[in-house]
């Protein structure tokens, strides 16, 4: 599994790069860490949420191993939490 840790800020300055990393969802499993995290702007939870299709749609893994109160506020802002954006194929079969 693939680890990536979060910049403390995902937005339009930093959504580029991170984009760039998150490419290896659609090949291996990938585990999150958000716990850095101090903002959260719609275009980079837009990529997040691509992310997490993109890992769902090829079978990998996608999990968010920790995350900052920063982090979760913002998704729920949003209306979402971290089981949204996670896929763990393992947990379905169950």
């Amino acid at each position: 599994m693939t680890a990536l840790t979060l910049p403390d800020r995902i937005d339009l300055a930093t959504v580029r790069s991170l984009h760039e990393s998150l490419t290896c969802v659609a090949t291996q499993d990938v585990a999150l860490d958000a716990s850095n995290v101090t903002h959260l702007g719609a275009l980079g939870l837009q990529l997040l949420v691509s992310a997490a299709k993109t890992a769902r749609s090829a079978g990998h893994r996608l999990e968010i191993t920790s995350s900052s109160e920063a982090f979760d506020s913002a998704l729920a802002r949003f209306g979402l939490s971290r089981a949204d954006l996670q896929h763990q194929p393992d947990a379905e079969a169950v």
